[in-house]
């Protein structure tokens, strides 16, 4: 009984060591935990290269300004790469609102794009992530933001940036080329530019005064206290009257800015930059 007990528990521990030793021999010496990062990385969806070619070509022309050529974050815009709404991003439902809505907020505007179109920036964008987050190792990168090229903001047409300037767009109802904007591209360059255009940081408010004759004079705010109201007219000549002998209504700094918001194309905000770059 005793014989028989021990024989059965020395065949047990023969087949434990076998199972071992066939388990051992399949699991490669060098092998290493894999980290979560690199799990992600290797799930991550694969997209066509013509898909991602696509998608590559339109965010050089319309976001690379901001967010750079690789999506890695530019001096203004965030590091998409590591972008918590691109990870939380199936098939666009999240990145696809945003570039259609943008972020008025943090001076993003809205571009109007197909599906495909959308299709493409959502693959490129992903495939920048997915290999981002490969070649770190799990470090999740430097998280260094890079710089913009400057052929990436000298892709739209002067003439019909100034066209827009005068017309459709509005802008000499508050500024002059020759008057508060003269130089701006002196003083601003690059995103700097491209951000004052858009989402002026330091903007003073508009200001619409009626004088007793009825006139209107309208500019940027140039001093206000109970007893005086000063205005910059379109011409850079500051013009001030007392409260009590006029009519004025102030407006928020930035309203204008943000109304043209929805309004943008992507061609009108690459023209209207190439124009504002030649006013040195």
């Amino acid at each position: 009984m005793n014989l028989l007990r021990a024989t059965r528990h020395g065949s047990t521990l023969v087949l434990l060591l076998v199972s071992v030793a066939v388990c051992a021999a399949q699991t490669p010496a060098n092998s290493k935990p894999v980290s979560g990062v690199e799990q992600i990385a290797a799930a991550a969806k694969a997209y066509s290269p013509d898909l991602v070619q696509q998608g590559r070509a339109l965010f050089r022309k319309d976001c690379s300004f901001c967010h750079g050529r690789d999506a890695g974050g530019g001096e203004t815009g965030p590091d998409l790469t590591r972008s918590k709404l691109v990870a939380a991003d199936v098939d666009g439902d999240k990145i696809g609102p945003v570039v259609r809505n943008g972020r008025p907020d943090k001076g993003m505007p809205p571009f109007d794009r197909s599906d495909q179109e959308i299709a493409s920036l959502v693959a490129f964008i992903h495939t920048q992530q997915a290999n981002a987050l490969a070649s770190a190792g799990g470090r999740g990168g430097n998280g260094g933001r890079k710089g913009v090229d400057a052929s990436d903001l000298q892709t739209g047409n002067v003439e019909a940036g100034k066209r827009y300037f005068e017309g459709a767009g509005g802008c000499a109802g508050c500024h002059s080329p020759t008057g508060d904007l003269a130089g701006v591209a002196t003083r601003y360059t690059g995103l700097e530019l491209e951000e004052q255009m858009l989402y002026p940081k330091h903007a003073k408010p508009k200001v619409s005064v009626m004088l007793a004759s009825g006139q209107t004079i309208t500019g940027t705010l140039g001093y206000l206290d109970e007893f005086t109201v000063g205005v910059i007219d379109s011409t850079g000549t500051y013009r001030s009257w007392r409260t009590r002998d006029v009519q004025y209504k102030v407006d928020p700094a930035l309203n204008a800015h943000v109304e043209l918001f929805p309004k943008y194309t992507d061609a009108d905000v690459h023209n209207l930059m190439a124009y504002l770059q030649t006013l040195r």
